[in-house]
């Protein structure tokens, strides 16, 4: 493959996996909670999700529903809508140092499931990987190498940028309970959820 071609392909999935949406704001939101190396649990659920996805889009899913647009829309609106129940769940839940200690009790299994769900249920990982991957095939070269090749790059771009988010929530979480303000933990997890859910109902 072209090293040109693969550059710009790993410069555009950067750029959309590093900007905010569930997945991230989880591994932010477990990164402050319970550690960076406990939410490796759920990086690893998210890293799965996301190669099933990118998967499929390989394989031509995606053009089933590029003929039946209202299936990527109905996975929009239920992401959206289950953004917006975490957001409001995270601004009424009173920060506790006992919830906290129970979250990382959480079993390895419980964290990878929950990551495997976020990147499942996740329409910006749908919309991305259906209508970035394609394209970059290219006719008359190997298309199993091609498809190992990009589906390698994007699970190490997703898992880097998951670690950004998971150690820049870990040190969020200590600047702001260094000050007594562990409340404002869940506010800002939940309007920055509020903020995702709402940039992906104008799109």
């Amino acid at each position: 493959m072209d090293f040109s071609w693969l550059l710009v392909f790993m410069l555009t999935f950067f750029l959309m996996s590093v900007s905010p949406g569930i997945c991230m704001m989880l591994a932010m939101t477990l990164g402050a909670n319970i550690g960076v190396r406990r939410t490796l649990w759920m990086m690893i659920g998210v890293l799965v999700g996301i190669a099933s996805i990118a998967t499929l889009a390989l394989v031509g899913i995606s053009n089933l529903l590029s003929r039946h647009e209202w299936l990527l829309l109905m996975v929009k609106y239920l992401g959206a809508a289950y953004l917006i129940y975490l957001g409001v769940k995270s601004w009424r839940s009173p920060y506790s140092a006992s919830k906290v200690e129970s979250a990382s009790q959480s079993s390895p299994g419980a964290l990878a499931l929950s990551g495997f769900s976020a990147a499942i249920s996740n329409p910006k990982a749908w919309a991305f990987l259906m209508t970035l991957l394609p394209p970059f095939i290219r006719p008359g070269q190997p298309l199993m190498t091609q498809a190992l090749v990009l589906l390698a790059l994007v699970v190490v771009i997703e898992f880097a940028c998951l670690l950004l988010y998971a150690y820049g929530g870990r040190r969020l979480s200590s600047f702001l309970l260094l000050r007594g303000r562990g409340q404002w933990l869940n506010r800002l997890s939940g309007s920055m959820l509020f903020l995702v859910a709402v940039l992906w109902l104008s799109i």
